[in-house]
């Protein structure tokens, strides 16, 4: 990227039409979010939105990297390395869980399988900024906490998916197929702490 193209994504119009585009997305799906509507939703003049994103799927791709980026990022800023393992993965599953049946999440999903055949780099960029970037990061935490023998692990990377399945126990294919459209917090802890239960069953060593 440019410098100049760095610069211009960034600063009050920038942040204002990823908020507007995130808008529309969630209401009207990919297909169905107008230009025109993303630009009165963000307060902007259409030649603004174009300036930065020249095509909805740049601009699509650009709200679920930054969505999930704020996730990865804010579960980072809760862990402490130093807790012992079992805390440590509950804050993640907990964090994970709510953000698995979250609106954005289950709206981002419902999207990627629509446009699958016709848009298939939307999937794509989701599943990297999303669940890749997070197992990602997990196999980063796994490994430190196999170095200091709390856990034992051979394959890292199966554990790490295998972590983000655990979480998804029960609420996932409810909430992705409209069986259930809300949660509680308790609920949802309770399937982050059985989650890590098992987890730690398995790998705790």
């Amino acid at each position: 990227m440019t410098e100049a193209a760095a610069i211009l994504r960034t600063g009050r119009k920038f942040d204002q039409v990823l908020r507007g585009a995130r808008e529309v997305f969630m209401a009207d799906g990919f297909e169905g979010a107008s230009v025109d509507d993303i630009a009165r939703a963000a307060g902007v003049s259409k030649a603004t939105l174009y300036s930065y994103f020249p095509d909805k799927r740049l601009l699509f791709m650009e709200v679920a990297q930054v969505e999930c980026r704020r996730m990865a990022e804010n579960v980072v800023a809760m862990v402490d390395d130093c807790k012992p393992a079992r805390e440590v993965l509950t804050i993640a599953a907990t964090e994970l869980t709510a953000f698995l049946v979250s609106d954005f999440s289950q709206q981002m999903f419902r999207i990627c399988i629509a446009e699958r055949d016709r848009f298939p780099e939307l999937g794509q960029t989701f599943y990297e900024a999303g669940p890749q970037n997070g197992q990602r990061q997990m196999v980063e935490y796994l490994e430190k906490a196999v170095n200091k023998g709390e856990l034992a692990i051979d394959n890292l990377q199966l554990a790490a998916e295998q972590f983000s399945e655990l979480c998804k126990v029960r609420i996932w294919t409810r909430a992705a197929i409209g069986v259930q459209k809300s949660f509680s917090k308790a609920e949802l802890d309770a399937i982050a702490t059985q989650a890590v239960d098992m987890f730690m069953a398995r790998y705790g060593a």
